[in-house]
């Protein structure tokens, strides 16, 4: 069994965790219901807007948020679980088989709740 430096991936996560957080907070909000939840920010529409294809264009990037936010929502609270891990003492222990993670794969993926990917969305 390798031994995981959870300090060194403490580093690495708290940063990830920095980068989501920047990220994030461009193109979306925590939603005030929630605060476990990020939700895209609308992007400013004129109401006297004339033009229907700028009107189709802010609609089209507000769609193209949503999907990036989710994905950096997705990253983000891996991130955060992955810390809480380290904190429980739990850190690089697979979901599925409660076998250690390779360091290499938490190198790749220090969020990694899991020994191998098999299609499952980390």
């Amino acid at each position: 069994m390798e031994t995981i430096d959870t300090k060194y991936f403490k580093e690495k996560l708290e940063e990830e965790l920095k980068v989501l957080t920047e990220e994030l907070e461009k193109i979306a909000r925590i939603n005030p219901l929630n605060p476990n939840d990020w939700e895209p920010i609308p992007a400013v529409m004129d109401t006297l807007e004339a033009d229907k294809n700028e009107v189709s264009d802010r609609i089209a990037a507000f769609d193209q948020n949503t999907a990036l936010v989710k994905d950096l929502e997705l990253r983000f609270n891996n991130t955060k679980s992955a810390l809480q891990k380290i904190e429980d003492g739990k850190y690089g222990i697979c979901e599925d088989t409660n076998e250690q993670i390779s360091v290499a794969r938490l190198e790749a993926n220090p969020s990694a709740r899991t020994c191998a990917d098999v299609g499952k969305q980390e």
